[in-house]
C-alpha cells in the first residue's frame, strides 16, 4: 500500500477555528445564508493523520470523539471524497468540522504532489462546507458570502482564551433553522482597524459592535450554552466572551495567559462535565 504512494504516515494540524464574529445577513433563495464573519483560529488543534490504504476510511479518537456524528456525516471524510476522485485510497485520523476537512484535505495535496495553490483544493473545500475554505489557510480573515468570500490575511493579538463546550452537539442546519433574520445593519466589519496589527482592545471593541447572529438560537435548542456563556462572563480577567459559529463551544479573551489559566482552573472545578481548555488566538 505504500508503494502506492511512495510515502509513509503523514501528520497535519487542524487549529480549532473561532468566530469572533458572525453576521447573518440575509437567507438566500437557495437555502443558504448569506454571512459576515471575522474569522480566527487557536493554537489549539487537533491532528489528522494519513496512512495509504486500499480503501477510503476514517477513524475518529478522542475524548469528543462521540460528538463529531455519524462517521458518514464527518466533514473530514466528505472532503477526501470531493478530491479523491482519481486518486489512490487513504486512511484518516481524528477529524470532524471545517478546520479538519481542509486538513485533510491539505493531507491529500501533500500526499499527491497537488500545490496549495491548485484550484481542485479550493473546488472540494467548497464542496464540502461553507466554512472550508477559510480553514485550507488558517490565518484571521473576514469571511463574506456563503464563505466563499475572504480578504486578505489579518494581524490579530496572541490573546490568551479558554474554549469550553457543554458537552452537547447542535446541528449547524438547525441553529440556521430557528433563526429569525431582521434587517441587518448596514455598517460592514472592519477597514481601518484590523489594517495593520490589532491589539486586543481593538478586537474586544469589534467584537462588541458585531456579534454572533447565531448565539439566541442555539441557546433556544441548548439552554445550557447561556450558561457557559455566563460562567466564561463571571471569570476574573475575562474581556469578553461569545459562543463560536453555530455552537456550542464557547470561548472567552482573556488580558493575560495568568488569568486565563487560574479561570479555567475554578471553570473546571465548578463544572467538571464540561470540556475546558486554554489556548491562545493563533497569529
Amino acid at each position: 500500500m505504500r508503494a502506492s504512494f511512495g510515502i509513509g504516515a503523514l501528520a497535519e494540524k487542524a487549529p480549532a477555528k473561532i468566530n469572533l464574529t458572525l453576521r447573518v445577513l440575509a437567507r438566500r433563495s437557495d437555502g443558504y445564508h448569506e454571512i459576515e464573519s471575522l474569522v480566527a483560529f487557536a493554537s489549539l488543534a487537533d491532528v489528522l493523520s494519513f496512512t495509504p490504504a486500499r480503501t477510503l476510511q476514517l477513524a475518529v479518537r478522542g475524548p469528543t470523539a462521540e460528538l463529531a456524528g455519524p462517521i458518514e456525516d464527518n466533514l473530514v471524510l466528505k472532503a477526501a471524497q470531493a478530491l479523491a476522485a482519481g486518486i489512490p485510497g487513504l486512511k484518516l485520523g481524528l477529524g470532524g468540522g471545517s478546520s479538519d476537512a481542509a486538513a485533510a484535505l491539505r493531507l491529500l495535496a501533500r500526499a499527491n504532489s497537488i500545490s496549495h495553490d491548485d484550484p481542485r483544493l479550493l473546488q472540494a473545500a467548497r464542496m464540502t462546507g461553507a466554512d472550508v475554505p477559510v480553514c485550507l489557510d488558517p490565518r484571521p480573515r473576514i469571511m463574506r458570502g456563503i464563505g466563499e468570500i475572504l480578504s486578505d490575511p489579518l494581524k490579530l493579538p496572541r490573546a490568551p482564551m479558554i474554549l469550553a463546550n457543554p458537552g452537547v452537539m447542535l446541528a449547524t442546519k438547525d441553529v440556521f433553522s430557528s433563526l429569525r433574520i431582521g434587517s441587518p445593519c448596514a455598517a460592514r466589519l472592519c477597514s481601518p482597524p484590523l489594517q495593520g496589527a490589532a491589539e486586543l482592545n481593538e478586537v474586544v471593541a469589534i467584537m462588541s459592535s458585531f456579534r454572533n447572529d447565531l448565539e439566541g438560537p442555539a441557546m433556544e435548542l441548548a439552554p445550557v450554552i447561556g450558561d457557559v456563556l455566563a460562567a466564561l462572563r463571571s471569570l476574573a480577567g475575562c474581556r469578553i466572551a461569545r459562543m463560536s459559529g453555530s455552537g456550542a463551544t464557547c470561548f472567552g479573551l482573556f488580558e493575560s495567559a495568568r488569568a486565563a489559566t487560574a479561570a479555567a482552573r475554578s471553570l473546571r472545578v465548578a463544572h467538571p462535565t464540561w470540556w475546558v481548555r486554554t489556548t491562545t488566538l493563533a497569529d
